[in-house]
């Protein structure tokens, strides 16, 4: 007597199968409606950029799209006025100080919000915050009488500082993250075997949250790089920032300069997003335990 054979689908099974399978994945009304408004409001941001970037290569002495041709004048306009120099100089500048600043100071915070069990903790984490939510006129408004009394307005140090208060609170929501999914048996162990708190935090900590520390330090550059109404108020004659700079021409003379400048930001900007996402990502799978335990233990006390 034979085995019995366990016969597979037949053919007209199959073509079910795919019927019922392909029913499966034909989105429904209310994911094309989804995506098609996602779609829009993106491209409605996205908009001024294919906009300002055309402009940056005209051909035209004025601001005029479509362009008539296309040119690198402007940009060649830009980099050999002492003024647009002179001014993204400074704003770099003051964007990697306030980048040390606010990822010092910003880190420092963190930690002790995120480990520190106080009372209070929820309301000393919201004031730190608070430069995110409170009106940037306000903060200006205080910093500038603030400045006044004190007679440090136009100083680029008063600006970086200034700057500093505005970008601390995205080093702290950065370092904040990636300390939540951070192991603490890690600095458990690394004491243990005789490591000291600085030692600790230097040999086991920091090499896992410094992908959260890079990304908000990076953040906290692009802030200053890109922040205007602050330097409206504060940075007085001695002190012109790129964006003021910008904010002048705007005023006193237009032509495709401004969109040269803007194309320049733009890519700064996306360039600064960029590694911020692949810092983030970074940070993720040191988080999910890729790093050996016992390793990052011992590297505290050899």
């Amino acid at each position: 007597m034979s085995a019995p054979s366990i016969a597979g689908p037949t053919t007209t099974e199959r073509v079910a199968g795919r019927r019922v399978s392909g029913r499966r994945q034909r989105p429904s009304v209310g994911r094309v409606l989804l995506l098609t408004a996602t779609g829009l409001v993106l491209a409605y941001l996205v908009f001024p950029v294919f906009v300002v970037v055309p402009l940056s290569f005209s051909s035209a002495r004025y601001l005029q799209f479509p362009p008539p041709g296309w040119s690198l004048q402007w940009y060649q306009n830009y980099l050999s006025r002492e003024a647009w120099t002179s001014a993204t100089w400074l704003s770099v500048q003051i964007g990697l100080a306030t980048a040390v600043l606010a990822t010092v100071l910003g880190t420092a915070a963190a930690l002790g919000l995120v480990r520190g069990r106080f009372r209070g903790r929820e309301a000393l984490n919201a004031f730190i915050v608070s430069p995110l939510i409170v009106p940037g006129i306000i903060v200006a408004i205080g910093i500038y009488f603030f400045y006044a009394r004190i007679q440090i307005i136009g100083s680029p140090l008063a600006l970086a500082l200034a700057h500093t208060a505005l970008a601390i609170p995205f080093v702290v929501i950065n370092v904040s993250a990636t300390l939540e999914g951070f192991d603490e048996k890690l600095e458990w162990a690394a004491m243990n075997l005789g490591a000291n708190r600085w030692q600790t935090f230097r040999l086991v900590t920091l090499p896992i949250i410094r992908p959260g520390v890079f990304a908000g330090a990076l953040f906290a550059f692009i802030t200053s790089f890109d922040e205007l109404i602050v330097a409206l108020f504060v940075s007085g004659s001695g002190a012109v920032t790129l964006p003021r700079r910008m904010w002048e021409s705007l005023r006193q003379e237009i032509d495709p300069t401004i969109a040269a400048v803007s194309t320049v930001l733009i890519a700064a900007s996306v360039l600064v997003l960029a590694g911020a996402e692949v810092l983030r990502i970074r940070g993720e799978r040191l988080r999910t335990g890729r790093v050996p335990d016992e390793a990052a233990a011992r590297g505290a006390v050899e």
